[in-house]
């Protein structure tokens, strides 16, 4: 029996981990990969987590993952198949075992809708991105296109027209989304270029980066390449919720409701990172969300 078992090591699982081990609690962490940072580990270059401008993801990951088990966090590689969170024992099955604690962080993370066209999986991380606020620098000057019409699709593409000399947004209906007030602030942008009623079909790279887009028309005029640097996919994010659907009160985009001290609608179990409901999804929030549950684990096992 455990007092805590942490479920995925992202930032947000890592960072739980660091500061459970500080805390002298006896808990072990749980991760589905070999390689520990989640949706990080993808990013080329980190340039907004402080003290380290520019590092890898990758190389951030390791440094949190050998920042935890030089302290002693104990890490278990293994796919969760299921989770038991009612009850003062919650239970976390394995595909190989079962694991008991009296307190649960979950930090599973979410991934960003895929549109499955050619070059976006081979792209990703040289171009292709999923977060205009982290990558966006990275192609300040030079042209790039956002995908998707709903408010996260059309503040992307304000904030990239402020860093980019030309930003395209492909759309495949002929009218955004989003909030109205957004769409008059985005359409007053002189560098911007609507590609209404489009659909992104490809993406090519020369020397392992995004070169170009291919977009076909849903109203048959023909397919129109765009020259670019970069691609923002917008088209949405899902949370990794499966294991918790019914368990856990859910809001309407499927996170699990939570606020910044990480308790859920279920007395012990906890939810940090991605998951969760908030503003900003970025690697720092997640690292506080770990820090903030570990405070309230402490406050619940006292309690009980």
């Amino acid at each position: 029996m455990y007092d805590l078992i942490i479920v995925g090591s992202g930032p947000a699982g890592l960072t739980a981990a660091i500061y459970a081990t500080r805390a002298k609690l006896n808990f072990i962490i749980i991760e589905q990969n070999f390689m520990s940072g989640g949706q990080v580990v993808n990013t080329y270059e980190v340039d907004n987590y402080p003290a380290v401008p520019g590092i890898s993801g990758m190389d951030l990951s390791m440094q949190m993952r050998e920042h935890a088990e030089k302290l002693g966090a104990e890490f278990i590689t293994a796919e969760v198949t299921a989770l038991e969170l009612k009850g003062d024992v919650k239970k976390v099955v394995t595909d190989d075992e079962t694991y008991e604690a009296k307190t649960v962080i979950l930090a599973m993370g979410a991934n960003h809708r895929k549109l499955g066209v050619p070059g976006e999986l081979e792209l990703a991380g040289m171009g292709v991105s999923y977060c205009a606020t982290c990558d966006g620098a990275f192609f300040r000057g030079r042209e790039v296109a956002v995908v998707g019409g709903g408010d996260v699709a059309v503040e992307d593409a304000i904030f990239l027209a402020r860093l980019c000399s030309k930003v395209y947004v492909v759309h495949r209906r002929d009218e955004l989304r989003a909030a109205k007030v957004l769409q008059d602030r985005l359409l007053a942008l002189p560098n911007v270029e609507m590609l209404w009623s489009r659909t992104l079909t490809s993406i090519s790279g020369e020397n392992g980066q995004v070169s170009s887009i291919l977009t076909a028309s849903t109203k048959g005029e023909g397919d129109r390449e765009v020259a670019v640097s970069g691609v923002f996919m917008a088209v949405g994010i899902q949370p990794t919720n499966s294991l918790v659907e019914g368990q856990l009160a859910l809001d309407r985009g499927g996170y699990i409701e939570a606020g910044e001290d990480g308790r859920t609608s279920e007395p012990g179990v906890f939810a940090a990172g991605d998951l969760r409901t908030k503003q900003l999804r970025q690697i720092i929030t997640a690292c506080a969300d770990g820090a903030n549950c570990v405070t309230s684990v402490q406050d619940y096992l006292i309690a009980h």
